[in-house]
């Protein structure tokens, strides 16, 4: 049996030398994207490399302990590091205090990648019309899931290209011109403005679809997205949208810093919720956090929550924000 347990903590041991290579060349790799934006693709899995690099800690500490054992802690352990320097920011970073709960008045908005492959828009769409939201952001929109969200009394206010805002209620008349030539280098985005329910000045709503990281020719889409944005009054502004980027990115950090809103979502993972595979509709955890809400110094949240799995390959998120100017 000793021998037997010996020869499981060897393959063991090697098994999580190999895992732990990977997470701390993975995580470095991560590290990386602060000055190249090509390696902060790597920064995206870097749940997976903290996972890796917990793994080989854990399998160091199986008996019979040598230097082998140290050297795979000291694997594990430089690991743990490089991704914990990638996640820490996430969970430090302060978020505007809360609303109490109740506090009026409010407003119910959810983002939602509707999937263009969806096996059954109509469920999803009496999901959304059953949170009796004010406002819906919605990405890879299909005429399947207008018209089911339309028969529910949710109604197309804006929308380009797949990426579009519905209501129950009306919008008012705030436009402006974006110069043709702007567009080439825009992402899919569409925007409306509101009456605001304290009778003050009217909100505005940006949804947004960012194309994946790996794309580098689309990495200027954030800047010259962040220079449209500049256009709006930031108060009462809201953005929401799928933006391909996790929060432990440089990419989504630098964002951040670059539009003077406030992101309101922490580490909360939509993505994904399910995947054809064969023919088939398989069920997977979500891991990545990709689907975002901004709001402006104007609004307080009350509630921020992942809805459930409704049919696309996103979860929903649901926001209710006060207003406190």
């Amino acid at each position: 049996m000793t021998s037997l347990w010996k020869v499981i903590a060897v393959l063991a041991r090697g098994g999580a030398s190999a895992l732990g290579a990977v997470a701390l060349a993975g995580a470095l790799a991560a590290l990386g994207g602060l000055i190249d934006p090509r390696l902060d693709v790597a920064a995206h899995l870097a749940p997976l490399w903290l996972v890796g690099a917990l793994c080989a800690l854990g399998c160091a500490a199986l008996p019979p302990r040598g230097w082998t054992a140290r050297a795979l802690a000291g694997l594990g352990a430089l690991g743990v590091v490089a991704s914990g320097f990638l996640i820490a920011p996430e969970f430090a970073r302060p978020i505007r205090p809360s609303a109490p709960a109740g506090a009026a008045p409010t407003l119910r908005l959810i983002q939602f990648n509707a999937w263009d492959l969806s096996p059954d828009p109509a469920r999803a769409a009496a999901w959304v019309a059953a949170q009796h939201p004010d406002v819906v952001t919605v990405e890879e929109l299909t005429p399947a899931f207008q018209a089911a969200l339309e028969a529910h009394g949710l109604w197309l206010i804006k929308g380009v290209g797949s990426t579009a805002i519905f209501s129950f209620a009306a919008r008012g008349r705030h436009p402006f011109q974006v110069p043709m030539s702007d567009w080439p280098k825009l992402p899919e985005f569409a925007r409306a403005t509101f009456p605001a329910p304290d009778g003050g000045a009217p909100y505005s709503i940006v949804a947004v679809h960012f194309s994946w990281p790996n794309i580098a020719s689309r990495w200027g889409q954030r800047e010259a997205f962040a220079e449209l944005l500049d256009r709006y009054p930031h108060d009462r502004l809201i953005l929401a949208g799928d933006f391909n980027l996790t929060p432990w990115s440089f990419g989504l950090r630098a964002f951040d810093r670059r539009i003077g809103l406030e992101r309101r979502d922490r580490a909360l993972a939509t993505w994904p919720a399910m995947q054809w595979w064969r023919g088939r509709l398989v069920m997977l955890p979500a891991v990545l956090p990709i689907d975002h809400i901004y709001a402006g110094p104007g609004w307080r949240t009350v509630r921020l929550i992942r809805g459930p799995r409704v049919g696309s390959e996103h979860y929903p998120l649901v926001i209710d924000l006060a207003l406190t100017s």
